[in-house]
């Protein structure tokens, strides 16, 4: 399988011009993981350019590719499946069945973020009883993992302002925050990396708490990743367009969503390459660009 029959042709330079990069990222150290984000299974009719029922052969065409290569995990971050215009709760369990069931046709390590439209109207419980994580209990909707030397962590910004978790449709999209107590959790996780860290999350972290995409105390997540001093890069969801930022230091990467748009040529997702010595590749297929930092 070969990968430019499923890449956009266009990407992003975003540092120095790097001859044979390929090469100098196989001469170090690197963490390879494929990523999807914003599938939006469900069946039903095409909404705001969704295409909700195409997802299942989009994320297909994804996981056969990620079974091609040598890659250290895969991961999805968030709105992994989606409901009915007027939601029923047992098609919505079945829609998440479905989308699962091909993601787990993946040989080996796979995880989920918690997006907003996993809770449409269905719990986090109910979510994780169908889609687990690989190695991680099935009661933590927040949770890390550690692979090559990196920790990876997983953050559930599903909570409102108010510190109540998403639950059944109970929440407001653009109402959404990191709790006290997770962002301790997150201080203790990040005080035990001696390596590198890389931070995975549906909603927005790079802009203002203010922002319709962004969590509202994205600011003060900020500087708790900041003070550690070991974060390379956040890996986040939500914003369908995508978009790439870096803010003191941190890599801020957006993966195009993979439900916008029909047919094949619309399809989004990536194999990430990130070294130990803080490089890192964004190979994008169709629709996702390419991006070296």
């Amino acid at each position: 399988m070969e990968r430019r029959k499923f890449i956009k042709t266009n990407s992003i330079i975003l540092s120095g011009v790097l001859t044979f990069p390929g090469e100098l990222f196989r001469r170090k150290k690197e963490l390879r993981f494929g990523w999807v984000t914003d599938i939006h299974y469900a069946r039903r009719e095409p909404k705001w350019n969704r295409f909700y029922t195409e997802s299942i052969e989009k994320l297909r065409e994804a996981v056969e590719l990620f079974n091609t290569l040598d890659l250290d995990f895969i991961i999805e971050t968030g709105d992994f499946k989606d409901q009915n215009e007027q939601p029923e709760h047992n098609k919505t369990l079945q829609y998440l069945k479905e989308v699962e069931s091909e993601f787990a046709k993946y040989r080996g390590d796979r995880f989920h973020v918690f997006g907003n439209h996993d809770v449409d109207s269905i719990s986090k419980t109910d979510f994780l009883s169908i889609a687990g994580n690989s190695g991680i209990s099935r009661d933590k909707t927040y949770y890390s993992f550690e692979k090559k030397g990196f920790r990876c962590i997983i953050l559930d910004a599903c909570f409102k302002t108010d510190g109540t978790p998403y639950d059944n449709g109970n929440f407001d999209w653009k109402n959404t925050i990191i709790p006290e107590a997770q962002l301790s959790w997150l201080k203790k996780e990040l005080g035990k990396s001696s390596g590198p860290v890389l931070v995975f999350v549906h909603q927005q972290l790079d802009g203002p708490g203010d922002g319709d995409y962004f969590i509202n105390n994205s600011e003060e997540v900020r500087k708790v990743l900041e003070d550690s001093g070991n974060v390379l890069a956040v890996f986040q969801g939500h914003y369908h367009e995508g978009n790439y930022n870096k803010i003191n230091n941190i890599h801020y990467i957006t993966e195009k969503a993979l439900v916008d748009g029909s047919g094949e040529e619309n399809n989004s997702y990536s194999v990430a390459t990130v070294t130990v010595s803080g490089d890192i590749r964004i190979d994008g297929y169709r629709k996702m660009e390419d991006l070296e930092v």
